[in-house]
């Protein structure tokens, strides 16, 4: 079982993201546990970038509900039709929001958030089951490195979600 993640600390995103996939691949191979999984890719992500808020939403019925996440307190439950999630989750769709304030109907869970990045979570069959919901602290934070990055480890999780 891995205790630590090893990335360059200095390095660009692009260059952690390169780092950490095969980490994360690793990480989740061995752990049949969903919930253990989600748990630990939140804590990495959280680690090795600083971001100010990583988590997962599940689909549960027609809402997301708040799975394991990394951050402050978070909305517990989102309307599929709501939000940077709900549309990320509609759309299947990796979603980028330079500015929070400027998104229609975007759910304001912590104040401090200002950008934000949404990216779809599919199981083994192609189905969509959640979203990965990455917040920051600063404005136009995001960008397609980050969107090709958090792809990657998605579809990685697509493993072992069932």
């Amino acid at each position: 079982m891995a205790e630590a993640i090893a990335f360059s600390k200095e390095a660009d995103r692009s260059t952690r993201y390169l780092e950490l996939v095969p980490q994360i691949e690793a990480l989740v191979s061995g752990e049949s546990d969903l919930i253990a999984n989600l748990a630990n890719v939140s804590a990495v992500l959280k680690e090795v970038f600083g971001f100010f808020w990583v988590g997962f939403y599940l689909k549960k019925g027609d809402q997301l509900v708040l799975g394991p996440f990394q951050g402050p307190l978070a909305c517990t439950r989102i309307d599929l039709d709501k939000g940077v999630c709900g549309h990320s989750f509609t759309t299947e769709q990796t979603v980028i929001v330079p500015n929070v304030d400027e998104f229609p109907g975007h759910i304001a869970c912590a104040s401090a958030s200002r950008s934000e990045i949404v990216v779809p979570l599919f199981d083994a069959s192609g189905t969509i089951v959640g979203v990965l919901d990455v917040d920051s602290d600063r404005l136009d934070d995001f960008s397609e490195i980050d969107a090709h990055g958090l792809e990657k480890i998605t579809r990685t999780l697509t493993k072992v979600l069932t």
